[in-house]
């Protein structure tokens, strides 16, 4: 390994390595972080200076930008083989999912800020619509979700089979429609004001309810039940 990749030049204080040793994880920027999972850095620059490019490339805004790369974009970046591409698509997921099974603790299913909050991650860097049925139990805890339609939510497409033959097997009081807006705007659509009302007659002939149908947008949701969309059963 050559000098001008590695670490020899930083005093050993200031070496990600050793300032997490000496003064915990919560010292290190965010370059640093990354930099003790990439390891080594690529011809020409040290870990941290990689590290740096990766969050601040093309004046990105850091860590969150990173939620938009895919293993191939990783792979496409100077220094980063399939490998550290690899390891880092993994800690985005482990990421994930350690803030949503955080956030389950606290999240309750019959408030739409509440379900927004929990799904906003999952779904607001989404490039298709693509909806979700979360499904609950008689008291009120989620016990599993489904992913209904990718590519296109429309009533004239997804039929309340598809979206009730889950929650039936899993045995679901109530359920839950989520879809995102990649545009940003969860503005309702016609389809989608037409979507939810087939969904709650159907729910009500099987006794399943329609707790809500929520649309996530950019950091922003709308709750058709808020709305007054979706009537009160």
């Amino acid at each position: 390994m050559k000098e001008s990749n590695t670490l020899k030049k930083i005093p050993d204080k200031e070496r990600p390595y050793e300032k997490c040793m000496e003064a915990g994880a919560s010292a290190l920027s965010d370059a640093e972080l990354l930099a003790v999972l990439l390891r080594t850095g690529s011809r020409g620059e040290n870990v941290i200076e990689l590290a740096r490019r990766i969050l601040y490339q093309s004046g990105g805004n850091g860590l969150l930008d990173l939620h938009h790369f895919s293993l191939e974009q990783f792979v496409k970046i100077r220094g980063i083989g399939k490998v550290k591409a690899v390891q880092l698509i993994c800690i985005l997921e482990l990421s994930r999912r350690l803030s949503k099974a955080t956030a389950l603790e606290t999240v309750s299913f019959r408030t739409p800020a509440s379900v927004a909050d929990y799904y906003m991650e999952d779904m607001r860097h989404e490039s298709q619509e693509t909806m979700k049925l979360v499904m609950i139990n008689s008291k009120g805890k989620l016990i599993g979700e489904n992913e209904v339609s990718k590519g296109t939510v429309n009533a004239s497409i997804i039929t309340p089979r598809e979206i009730f033959v889950e929650a039936l097997h899993r045995r679901a009081v109530a359920v839950v429609a989520l879809h995102n807006h990649p545009s940003g705007d969860p503005t309702p659509s016609d389809d989608d004001i037409l979507l939810t009302k087939r969904i709650q007659e159907a729910g009500s002939i099987i006794g399943v309810e329609l707790l809500d149908h929520i649309i996530i947008g950019n950091n922003c949701y709308i709750s058709l039940r808020e709305e007054g969309i979706l009537e009160k059963g």
